[in-house]
């Protein structure tokens, strides 16, 4: 087609919830106590592994690099999803919807790397614990942080160039509550074979090679703690990476069913309901389920209550 015969799209309308009116005060409501939530848990997980000095190891680092990027992940997407429920007609501007596309898919693939770094760290840690220390150094730490970030946005600059440079000179309506890669495709004017060829590749790059690396990792975990001689000590070793295997099964799962699956096999309505978990369960599970499983966050926060306690009455 050509460029000359286009009536380019300049925004586009967010129509996921259109279809339910009645159920869009009632969502608001959920969707705004879930945010808070999420912004809660995880702020109060950054604040206590910054004050408390026994959480100053490399998980905890990675704990909390983690969680800032849900924030960050989060406040791309929700707070618009929010506004867009109590309005009549939810528009995007063009720019506005890449830009959308690009920092949440970039802090998606974000934490995924940190997840797999999360792994890396419980293999050294239970595996080669004399190297620990040294292994695991800060410097090192803070440069596993640095890739993870610019892998991410670097991936997502190639979701967003292949999906962007096809032309929209028709349908507006996206089937969805923010600007993702399906739904948008499926208003494009022509196919970009060659990008829809280098989006599964990142995909499948992104979540199974980082799902295979985390494997790989728990892999040699249990058969380092197999070896452990007390049930005590394998219960031990075994509860610092509890936390963590329930997050990458929850975060690989739902990123797995929406980006690896077959198109002919799923509509786009499903997708966006999978998305809704993706972006709310998610982020929320993080801080509940390393503050119930995880005993040193437990104790840091029972402390951190403690002193609260004590200033008041003072």
């Amino acid at each position: 087609m050509k460029q000359g015969n286009q009536s380019m799209v300049q925004e586009f309308i967010l129509i996921g919830f259109s279809s339910f009116p009645d159920l869009q005060v009632p969502l608001f409501v959920v969707f705004s106590i879930m945010y808070l939530a999420i912004l809660a848990g995880n702020i109060i997980i950054i604040v206590m592994i910054r004050r408390e000095s026994s959480l100053h190891i490399p998980m905890y680092f990675f704990l909390a690099m983690l969680s800032s990027s849900e924030i960050c992940y989060t406040f791309t997407i929700i707070p618009y999803m929010l506004v867009n429920l109590l309005r009549e007609k939810a528009t995007i501007s063009f720019v506005g919807c890449a830009i959308q596309m690009y920092i949440f898919l970039g802090f998606a693939c974000t934490n995924c790397l940190l997840l797999v770094v999360m792994g890396y760290d419980r293999y050294v840690c239970i595996c080669k614990p004399l190297h620990y220390p040294v292994l695991m150094n800060q410097r090192l730490c803070t440069k596993l942080v640095v890739f993870s970030v610019t892998g991410g946005f670097l991936i997502s600059a190639v979701y967003s160039y292949s999906v962007f440079s096809v032309p929209y000179c028709g349908p507006n309506k996206i089937i969805h509550f923010l600007c993702d890669i399906a739904p948008l495709l499926d208003l494009a004017c022509a196919r970009n074979y060659i990008g829809e060829i280098l989006i599964f590749l990142f995909s499948f790059l992104v979540i199974v090679f980082s799902f295979l690396l985390i494997l790989l990792s728990y892999i040699l975990i249990l058969n380092t703690i197999l070896k452990i001689p007390t049930a005590e000590g394998k219960r031990k070793a075994f509860s610092t990476c509890a936390s963590h295997l329930i997050v990458v099964v929850v975060h690989f799962g739902c990123a797995s069913i929406i980006h690896l699956r077959p198109q002919s096999n799923c509509t786009l309505t499903e997708d966006m309901f999978i998305s809704i978990t993706y972006t709310l369960v998610t982020p929320l599970l993080n801080p509940v389920v390393y503050s119930l499983k995880n005993k040193d966050v437990q104790v840091a926060l029972k402390k951190s209550l403690g002193r609260s306690t004590c200033a008041r009455k003072i």
